[in-house]
C-alpha cells in the first residue's frame, strides 16, 4: 500500500503523526482519529484523563492494517468514538519491535492469536486487557464490528474497573511467564540437533517441499541447518538433503517466487507456493539468498545460483541505495486496498499484447497463464508459476528444448519491460540496523560464492554506512539508520538485541572477506557492548532490550529473550552464533564461555521450538563441533580457486578468511604462530592452511589437497 494514499484530504486538519519520521505513521496523518506515537506524551494524558489507550499496530507493508484504516480510522463516527474514549497510540511494528514483540504476546494470551493489525486496548499505564487483530466496520466474519468492541471496551473499563484491572495484570503475568524463557541444562549434546533436525523432517511437506501446510513460510534457518546436516554425512544426511532440495526446487518454481522481477514474497497462502502474499521484506530475502548460495555450494545445482543473483537483481534494483549503499526495508504487495499483487500478476490478455503468438504458446504452458487465474478478487489474473518443464512444454508444443529456452529468454524480458511501465508497490526506504546487518551478510557470502565483486564491495560500503550512522560509541546501536526521505525522528530508537547481533555476524563477514582488522575490531566493541548492555548475568543469556535505558512504558517492563525464529533469527541464537564466530578469529575464552552458557540457558526447553530453533542449532553446531578455519594468502588467479575449493560445500563451523601477506600480522592463535613463520619462497605464490581442532595442516597450493584437509577435519 503506497503511503501516498490519502483517501480524504478535504480538510486541512492534521493529527501529531504528520510529525513522525515513520512512513507507515505518517500515513495515518489524515485520519481523524487524534493519534500519538508512542512515548510519554501519550501515557501521561491517559493517566491525566483517566481514559484507556486504544494501541494500533501495524506496518506499511500490511494489506489489512490499511484495509482497517480506510474502514474504521477513516471513519468519522468510529473516530468520534475513538477520541471520545480513548487515547489512540499508533506503533510501526518495524520501528518499535519490542513494543509489538510484547503486544503480539499479550493479544495471544488474550485471544489465542496475533497477526497485523494488531489492536490492544490498555489501561492508561499500558495493561493489555482486550484485544485481537482485524476487527470489521460491521459485524462479520464471525468478528464483532469495530465499533461495538470500541463501546463495550469502553463500558467496561467506567463500570468494570477492578475487572479491567485484574484482567490486565493476569495477561502481564503471562507476558512475563511466555518471554522470560528458564530451562537450563548442560547437556549440549549432538542429540539436542539431532532432536531439532528430526522435528524439521517431521514437519516436511514431501509432496510441494516446505513445512507443515498452508499457510507455508519459507524458513531459511531450517534449511540452513538440515544444508550443514547434509554435508556431513551420518543418518540424518540424506532426508536433509532431500527436505532442503525439494524445499528449494520448489519455492524456486512456485509464484511466492517472483519469476519476473526477481526475489521472493514474504509466504504463500496455499501449500503450492502459487498464490503468495505479495509483499517483498528485506529480511526474507537476504536470508534466502544465503540459503540458495549455501544450498548451490554443498549440492552444485545451477539453478540455485541462478535463483540467488535474481534475488541480488531484485535487491540490487528495488531495495538498494546504490550510491551511498544500505538497504531499505520492504516493499508493498499493492498499489491500492482494490488490487491484490496487481502488479505482479497478469490476465492472458495483457500476456499476449505484449508477446508474440509463439511467445504466448510458451508461456500460457510453462508459467500456466489462462482466462481462468489465480487470484480471488479478480479471477482473470495469473500468478505466473512454472508448471511444467522444458521438456513438456516441446512436447506439447512440438518446438525443441533450445527453442524452448529462447522464447523463454525473450519473452521473460517483454514481459519484465511491460511490468516496468506499471505503477511499482511502495517502497518503504527506511533502514533498519538489524535487517541492514542480515542483508550485508548474505551480500558478503553470496558475493563471494558467485565471485562477483561488486556484490562484495556493495555489501562493504553498506556496512560502513551502518557504522558510520547507527554506532555512536556512548549510546551504542541505533534501531534505524536512516528514515526514508531524510525525515528525523523526535527521539532516537535504541537498537536491540538482534541489530547487535546481526550488525556483529556482518562485521565478522567483512573480516572473513577482506581480512581487515578494522572489521574485527568493530565486531569485538559489538560484542562488548552488546554483553555489557543486555546479558543477564543471572540467569543467563540476553534480553532483546538494553537494561538501564529509562522508565519502560507500558508492557516494556517485561523482560523478554528471544528464542524462536520467526520470522528472522532468534536473538539469543544470533547472539550466541556471532561470539562463537569471533571467539573462533579472537581467541577469546570469554566469548566463547558467553555463547555456551546462553546456549545453557535455552538447552532445556528448546527442543521444543523445533522448526522455530535452527539458529540455535546451527550455533550448537558451532559450539561443540571442530572449528574448520581456512587462510588464503595471495591475490592471484590461483588464490581465486584457492577460495572457491574453500568455500565448497557449507558447513556452520567452517570459516574462510582471504589475505594478502601484508595482513598476516592481524592473525591470532595457531594461524598466527605458524603463518608470518613460514619461508619467505612459500609467498612467491598463493597458497592455503587449513587450522581446527587446535592444529594446522601444511600449506597447500593444491585446490584438492585443500578439499582432502578440510574433509579430514569435518
Amino acid at each position: 500500500m503506497s503511503v501516498d494514499y490519502k483517501p480524504d484530504q478535504s480538510t486541512e486538519v492534521l493529527n501529531s503523526l504528520a510529525t513522525s519520521a515513520s512512513a507507515y505513521l505518517r500515513s495515518a496523518m489524515h485520519q481523524p482519529v487524534q493519534w500519538h506515537e508512542w512515548g510519554d506524551a501519550g501515557f501521561e494524558l491517559a493517566v491525566r484523563e483517566n481514559k484507556p489507550i486504544l494501541l494500533d499496530i501495524g506496518a506499511v507493508w500490511c494489506h489489512w492494517c490499511h484495509v482497517m484504516d480506510r474502514e474504521s480510522y477513516e471513519n468519522a463516527d468510529t473516530a468520534d468514538l475513538i477520541n471520545r474514549y480513548f487515547i489512540a497510540i499508533k506503533v510501526d511494528r518495524d520501528e518499535r519491535p519490542d513494543v509489538d514483540t510484547r503486544y503480539q504476546a499479550a493479544v495471544s494470551a488474550i485471544s489465542g492469536q496475533g497477526g497485523w493489525p494488531l489492536t490492544a486496548f490498555l489501561t492508561p499505564e499500558g495493561k493489555p486487557f482486550f484485544g485481537g487483530t482485524y476487527f470489521p466496520p460491521e459485524d462479520r466474519f464471525g468478528r464483532p464490528s469495530f465499533q461495538r468492541v470500541l463501546q463495550t471496551m469502553a463500558d467496561a473499563f467506567q463500570d468494570r474497573r477492578s475487572e479491567v484491572e485484574d484482567s490486565a495484570d493476569s495477561v502481564m503475568q503471562a507476558i512475563e511467564f511466555n518471554e522470560s524463557f528458564s530451562g537450563r541444562s548442560s547437556d549440549l549434546g549432538p542429540d539436542l540437533v539431532n532432536k531439532l533436525a528430526e522435528s524439521m523432517l517431521k514437519q516436511f511437506d514431501p509432496q510441494y517441499g516446505g513445512f507443515g501446510s498452508q499457510p507455508k513460510f519459507p524458513h531459511p534457518g531450517a534449511l540452513d541447518l538440515l544444508t550443514d546436516i547434509a554435508s556431513r554425512g551420518g543418518p540424518l544426511a540424506e532426508q536433509a538433503s532431500n527436505v532442503v532440495r525439494v524445499t528449494l526446487d520448489k519455492m524456486a518454481l512456485g509464484g511466492m517466487r517472483d519469476q519476473i522481477g526477481g526475489g521472493f514474497h514474504r509466504y504463500s497462502v496455499d501449500e503450492r507456493w502459487v498464490v503468495p502474499h505479495f509483499e517483498k521484506m528485506a529480511y526474507d530475502n537476504a536470508e534466502l539468498l544465503k540459503s540458495y548460495v549455501r544450498a548451490f555450494r554443498t549440492f552444485l545445482v545451477p539453478e540455485y545460483a541462478e535463483v540467488a543473483r535474481e534475488i541480488l537483481r531484485w535487491m540490487d534494483g528495488t531495495l538498494s541505495d546504490r550510491e551511498r549503499g544500505g538497504f531499505y526495508s520492504s516493499q508493498d504487495a499493492d498499489l491500492t486496498l482494490d488490487d491484490d499483487g496487481d502488479y505482479f500478476t497478469w490476465t492472458r490478455d495483457e500476456a499476449a499484447a505484449v508477446l508474440s503468438p509463439e511467445e504466448l504458446a510458451v508461456a500460457e504452458i510453462y508459467y500456466d497463464i489462462g482466462e481462468i487465474g489465480d487470484m480471488h478478487h479478480d479471477p482473470s489474473r495469473n500468478v505466473l508459476h512454472v508448471r511444467y518443464t522444458l521438456a513438456e512444454v516441446s512436447r506439447r508444443i512440438g518446438i525443441t528444448e533450445e527453442e524452448v529456452q529462447s522464447l523463454l529468454l525473450s519473452l521473460r524480458g517483454k514481459l519484465a519491460s511491460a511490468r516496468s511501465e506499471r505503477a511499482a508497490p511502495f517502497v518503504d526506504r527506511t533502514m533498519y540496523t538489524g535487517w541492514n546487518g542480515l542483508c550485508i551478510a548474505a551480500y558478503l557470502e553470496a558475493g563471494r560464492a558467485l565471485h562477483n565483486q561488486e556484490t562484495v564491495q556493495f555489501g562493504l560500503r553498506s556496512l560502513d554506512r551502518l557504522l558510520q550512522e547507527a554506532w555512536n560509541e556512548e549510546t551504542g546501536l541505533g534501531h534505524v539508520i536512516s528514515y526514508a526521505d531524510g525525515h528525523v525522528p523526535a527521539q532516537a530508537v535504541a537498537g536491540v538485541l538482534e541489530d547487535y547481533a546481526f550488525a556483529g555476524l556482518a562485521c565478522v563477514a567483512a573480516w572473513e572477506v577482506t581480512g581487515e582488522s578494522r572489521w574485527l575490531r568493530h565486531a569485538e566493541a559489538l560484542a562488548a557492548r552488546m554483553i555489557r548492555d543486555f546479558a543477564d548475568a543471572v540467569g543467563g543469556g540476553f534480553f532483546d532490550t538494553a537494561r538501564g535505558s529509562g522508565v519502560a512504558l507500558g508492557a516494556l517492563s517485561a523482560r523478554r529473550k528471544p528464542l524462536q525464529d520467526s520470522p528472522t533469527p532468534a536473538g539469543n541464537s544470533a547472539a550466541a552464533l556471532f561470539l562463537l564466530q569471533l571467539a573462533d578469529w579472537t581467541m577469546d575464552e570469554k566469548l566463547q564461555a558467553k555463547a555456551a552458557d546462553t546456549l545453557e540457558t535455552f538447552a532445556g526447553i528448546v527442543e521444543h521450538f523445533g522448526l522455530y530453533a535452527a539458529t540455535f542449532g546451527l550455533a550448537l553446531q558451532r559450539l561443540l563441533l571442530p572449528e574448520i578455519q581456512i587462510v588464503v594468502v595471495g591475490e592471484d588467479d590461483s588464490s581465486a580457486v584457492l577460495e572457491a575449493a574453500a568455500l565448497a560445500g557449507y558447513s556452520a563451523t567452517k570459516s574462510v578468511l582471504r589475505l594478502k601477506r601484508s595482513q598476516l600480522e592481524d592473525l591470532r592463535g595457531p594461524m598466527a604462530e605458524t603463518l608470518p613463520h613460514l619461508p619467505a619462497e612459500m609467498f612467491e605464490n598463493s597458497f592455503a592452511m587449513v587450522c581446527g581442532d587446535g592444529r594446522c595442516q601444511p600449506p597447500t597450493s593444491d585446490p584438492d589437497v585443500l578439499v582432502r584437509e578440510i574433509s579430514e577435519i569435518a
